[in-house]
């Protein structure tokens, strides 16, 4: 029979914290993923932004032969590709600042590779409708001056597949820093 005496002398080691097993250590390739992650942003932003630029291109070239006096208003498409090129570097800057080479957890690297993704393939995508719309569109525009607004109004939505590609890319990308974070120790310690 255990006294009362026994128990208030047990009660304070139970308070006691229990020591925690020693973390792992962070592993060296994790920033494998987070470089691809920012090689695919640029390299697939790019790859978007130079499909609509050079399919738009051709368009307002062959329009331009016939009037060339709507080559200037006709520029539209092309800067819109262009932009898509600026969302890959804005978020391969971003995701090459919030990777530190100790403590570069997996999950980093993983919502990393995961951002750059988001942002390289939905630029690729809304690059290929951008030229495909840029071309058609000003060939069009040439021959019927009205259909410039609803061209305009493609294109628009056309770009904002790459825009929605960007901010959840630069989500996943800000939260992986907190959540990432206290995973593993660093590995050179």
């Amino acid at each position: 029979k255990v006294s009362k005496f026994q128990t208030v002398l047990w009660l304070p080691l139970l308070l006691l914290p229990l020591p925690l097993p020693a973390m792992q250590p962070c592993d060296p390739s994790s920033a494998f993923f987070g470089f691809m992650g920012v090689t695919s942003a640029l390299v697939f932003a790019n790859l978007g932004a130079a499909y609509g630029t050079a399919k738009s291109g051709v368009g307002i070239a062959s329009m331009g032969v016939m009037r060339p006096d709507m080559i200037m208003k006709s520029i539209i498409p092309v800067v819109m590709a262009g932009v898509l090129g600026i969302y890959g570097l804005i978020t391969a800057v971003i995701i090459n600042g919030k990777m530190d080479a100790a403590n570069y957890s997996a999950y980093s690297g993983y919502a990393h590779l995961g951002a750059g993704l988001t942002v390289g393939m939905s630029s690729l995508a809304a690059g290929l409708a951008i030229g495909i719309v840029g071309d058609a569109g000003v060939r069009a525009n040439a021959q019927q001056p009205r259909l410039f607004v609803g061209m305009i109004l493609i294109l628009i939505f056309a770009e904002a597949l790459g825009l929605y590609g960007l901010i959840v890319g630069l989500v996943v990308a800000s939260t992986a820093e907190g959540k990432g974070k206290g995973l593993c120790s660093p590995y050179n310690a």
